[in-house]
């Protein structure tokens, strides 16, 4: 089987209803340097990003629209040569097992897997409220209990979320508070709707929580 072969087939696995492998395989790190992003173990890789997609992007999905995947699976390579250049915000391979890195189980946590998104909808609300990314933060931890991981960024409201096999959950924003540490049992919010009113006029009709199936 030839590569292209290989890599059109993977990208035909679906992940969820509105995901398929093909939006979490581009990498402007593999495309610069170039290198290949394909998984070692192709099942592994597909069997927990249909976590991730089902459990988290497809309820953001359902409640708040579209979900752009800004970078998704990495390979062990793409993602080490992102880490030693320094710049291109990611941690180590070690680190990103179980998470970016989605077929190979991290040490602690086990298996996992992680995307970088954003949500137009949340982008939009971000010009005129720079603050809008806890109520995101409350909204995820109230209604979508299989995360582990809701990490954002300074741009478009752009986060990392994931979930792991094992693990405590975290909430924070780059360079800024934390917003929820279970290690270190570290909450600056209340949750419940309080916490999100700007969101909740924007939640699709009929959306329900969802619950935890891991």
């Amino acid at each position: 089987m030839s590569l292209y072969t290989e890599l059109e087939d993977l990208g035909r696995r679906r992940l969820s209803t509105s995901f398929f492998m093909r939006d979490f395989l581009y990498s402007e790190i593999a495309n610069a340097h170039p290198m290949t992003n394909v998984p070692k173990d192709i099942e592994l890789a597909v069997k927990n990003g249909k976590v991730l997609c089902e459990e988290l992007l497809e309820p953001l999905t359902q409640a708040f629209g579209r979900v752009c995947v800004r970078s998704g699976y990495r390979s062990e390579a793409v993602n080490g040569e992102g880490h030693l250049a320094g710049n291109m915000n990611c941690a180590s391979n070690e680190s990103n097992f179980g998470a970016h890195i989605w077929d190979v189980p991290h040490a602690t946590t086990g298996n996992g897997a992680m995307a970088c998104i954003v949500i137009p909808t949340i982008a939009d609300l971000e010009r005129d409220n720079r603050e809008i990314w806890k109520e995101l933060g409350c909204w995820i931890h109230d209604h979508l209990p299989a995360y582990k991981t809701a990490w954002f960024f300074t741009k478009l409201c752009a986060f990392n979320i994931g979930w792991s096999e094992g693990g405590e959950k975290l909430i924070r924003r780059q360079g800024e508070s934390t917003l929820y540490n279970e290690a270190k049992g570290q909450r600056i919010s209340t949750f419940g709707p309080e916490a999100y009113p700007t969101l909740i006029p924007l939640v699709a009709p009929g959306f329900n929580s969802r619950s935890l199936s891991l």
